[in-house]
């Protein structure tokens, strides 16, 4: 089903596109490809609607949280704004302090998506990239699916292809609430992360590129515990951060477990990318989403699947390089329960 979801600025029609597949049911816009919304049935069937975001196009023009937003070519921020493949220096605008955040400020959920396939249960979205676009090198392809399989899993998948070697580390942006979106405050749900390691960041949230153990800090959840137990601890990766808002390694599959205790509800994240970043909803402002209801301060929370932040500049880590001619592809699952 298609149906209209608002007009830009620019006179170009939004369309918001629904798949479904045994009792979930979720939007995709081919406006910055966002993930609108995905109702969920909880432990007695009922079903609510699990992801923040907006009513029509212009929201998600405007916000500045990045609802459900796919984020490329790069996720997550380049130090520097700045760094070398091979021999050659990519310069990116600097839109966060000296630094790149999320590839802007051209984002890719700023812009139209084509689409090039929907069934029932799944749609293509397709974009093309310039050579130079957000300063990457090489005229790319980029290509993501949103798939629903009878087993309760929502498949993201990204295809990417370029002609000049290039960086391809793409994620989605959901803050997810399995309590409902509209309860606005995810706190009290529990978390698991396996990762025995995460990633420190500076004040600017740049990694130091050190890998820190997790036993015996706030940032260990390799046991279900709410997200809200220690996220305002006296803990300096914590306070540089206003909270949660950090990379942990994915060292086995699932990466993440998220669940809430009131309906049931559970999320289970598979990924074969190297890094999870869960980030608790610290900066969201008080304004009104879907439905009118007023999101606030941690309404919500992301579990986004990528590589190390700023992993350019650590040779030691996975890298998002890309070469000419090699295609990219990842797949990440949520898988609800």
């Amino acid at each position: 089903m298609k149906k209209n979801f608002g007009t830009l600025p620019s006179g170009e029609q939004a369309s918001l596109y629904t798949i479904s597949c045994g009792n979930i049911v979720a939007t995709v816009s081919d406006y910055g490809a966002h993930l609108v919304s995905l109702m969920v049935p909880d432990k007695a069937g009922n079903v609510a609607d699990v992801v923040l975001g907006y009513d029509d196009c212009n929201g998600y023009r405007t916000g500045d949280c990045f609802f459900g937003a796919i984020v490329g070519r790069n996720a997550n921020r380049i130090g520097g704004a700045s760094f070398k493949i091979g021999e050659n220096t990519v310069t990116m605008p600097a839109n966060e302090n000296s630094n790149n955040l999320h590839s802007g400020p051209d984002f890719f959920h700023l812009r139209m998506w084509e689409v090039v396939f929907h069934t029932s249960n799944s749609i293509i979205l397709r974009l093309n990239s310039p050579d130079g676009d957000q300063g990457f090198p090489g005229r790319a392809t980029i290509e993501v699916t949103y798939e629903l399989d009878p087993n309760g899993g929502l498949h993201i998948i990204y295809d990417g292809d370029c002609d000049r070697d290039t960086v391809f580390n793409l994620t989605n942006h959901s803050y997810f609430n399995l309590a409902g979106h509209e309860k606005c405050n995810a706190m009290d749900q529990l978390l698991t992360i396996p990762g025995e390691y995460f990633t420190p960041a500076d004040a600017q949230s740049i990694p130091t590129g050190e890998l820190r153990h997790v036993e015996g800090t706030p940032m260990d959840f390799r046991k279900p515990k709410p997200i809200g137990q220690d996220i305002d601890a006296d803990y300096e990766c914590l306070n540089l951060q206003g909270g949660y808002d950090h990379n942990w390694e994915v060292w086995s599959n699932p990466g993440a477990i998220l669940q809430d205790p009131v309906s049931g509800r559970t999320m289970t994240v598979f990924t074969d990318v190297p890094g999870v970043q869960f980030y608790a909803g610290n900066y969201i402002k008080p304004h009104p989403g879907k439905g009118g209801v007023i999101y606030t301060k941690r309404s919500g929370i992301c579990l986004e699947t990528q590589y190390y932040p700023d992993s350019v500049h650590h040779s030691d880590w996975a890298q998002p390089i890309v070469r000419a001619g090699d295609h990219y592809h990842s797949e990440t699952i949520y898988w609800f329960g």
